[in-house]
């Protein structure tokens, strides 16, 4: 049909369906309220992201000892959640469906869920946040037998997240790094996942159903998991020898080659050159010198072969082996920091809000005539 409109099967590209403050991709970079993503990974830490994303400002010291402290009360998983992780982990389901189930009977957990008020919103937030460390950590370690590592007060939420995982405490480096990763993801303009926490938000649902409805999207490999299937190529490659013969069969033949390409960045996502500098040194200490090396000459080859550049997704998932962490735990990890977006976004969808309703162009048939039940074939 001619009078189709253009943005019709076109995955709402380039359709601007509400205002933010919160983030954007301006010029080459990333903005979080302004800030050049740049920036604030060079001078401050995943708490003070939060401030930033929930309460609009960053935070002063006062404040962002107060947010610490509000975060560190939370951490501890409340005792009835734990025969239920215990049960989710003997499972054999994906881990942000297993991820996705426990955040659901967490929220049963909390019997102020029903509130949609700003402040009951942004408790619910600190609560959930605060949790989503310690529950990741322990669904990963009950999945290989070893016990649940509780949290250490004091500690941030990359420090602690490390050493549920590990049950050693990380270097300085290590932290830092993991920091990083956490503010690189923490928000991304109306990606697939946040639209679905604003739309889930926009009927007034309850908070947790919102974040649930965002997990459920950010499962599907097209979003959250897609440094996973990095890996999964970097294991298929295996050699730098082998770069050049895997590009040419993949642009020969139309594959795609995942982590490459973004469908908003035209000049590189600023994201996967923060992480592909910063993680050369972790990389050689961990013996995946070779890795990175062959995910460098990836990305030259595909800018040399079809301009496109790496998104976030291509060198995280490198960063996170670097750092002794499992493929299946990269997507649950990539919800723990997108999180606080989600979050901030629905404090801003709720504060002025409109239940999304979209049309969709009809394309079947019309007057059709009901045949009677003994004439139909």
């Amino acid at each position: 049909m001619s009078d189709i409109p253009e943005t019709a099967n076109k995955g709402l590209e380039g359709v601007v369906a509400c205002t933010s403050e919160i983030s954007t991709i301006h010029d080459v970079t990333l903005l979080y309220r302004g800030y050049t993503i740049e920036s604030l990974v060079e001078q401050c830490c995943f708490e003070e992201i939060i401030h930033l994303l929930w309460y609009k400002e960053l935070p002063n010291k006062k404040k962002l000892e107060e947010l610490k402290t509000h975060l560190s009360v939370h951490m501890p998983l409340p005792p009835a959640l734990t025969p239920i992780l215990k049960s989710i982990a003997g499972t054999k389901a994906h881990s942000m469906a297993k991820l996705r189930t426990a955040i659901s009977y967490f929220a049963l957990l909390d019997h102020k869920a029903e509130d949609n008020s700003d402040a009951g919103v942004k408790q619910a937030a600190i609560r959930l946040t605060a949790a989503l460390g310690p529950m990741i950590a322990a669904l990963s370690r009950l999945e290989q037998g070893k016990e649940i590592i509780a949290p250490t007060a004091g500690k941030s939420v990359a420090w602690n997240f490390l050493n549920m995982m590990h049950g050693k405490g990380p270097s300085k480096e290590e932290e830092d790094l993991f920091d990083t990763a956490l503010v690189l993801h923490a928000d991304h303009e109306l990606n697939a996942s946040t639209f679905t926490a604003r739309v889930v938000a926009s009927t007034t649902s309850d908070y947790y159903s919102d974040i649930v409805g965002a997990i459920g999207s950010l499962k599907g490999p097209l979003h959250g998991g897609a440094n996973e299937q990095v890996m999964i190529m970097l294991q298929q490659i295996n050699t730098l020898q082998k770069v050049d013969p895997f590009i040419k069969d993949a642009v020969d033949n139309k594959k795609k080659v995942m982590g490459i390409g973004h469908r908003v960045y035209k000049n590189g996502d600023p994201r996967a050159k923060i992480l592909r500098d910063m993680s050369l040194k972790i990389c050689e200490k961990a013996g995946l010198e070779e890795q990175h090396k062959i995910l460098s000459r990836i990305e030259q080859q595909m800018l040399d072969q079809k301009g496109l550049m790496p998104n976030v997704d291509f060198y995280s998932g490198l960063v996170y082996t670097a750092l002794g962490l499992r493929p299946r735990d990269f997507t649950p990890i990539f919800a723990l920091s997108r999180n606080v977006g989600w979050s901030a976004q629905i404090l801003e969808q709720t504060g002025n809000n409109r239940i999304y309703r979209p049309r969709a162009y009809y394309t079947g048939p019309v007057d059709l005539t009901i045949t009677p039940m003994d004439q139909r074939k």
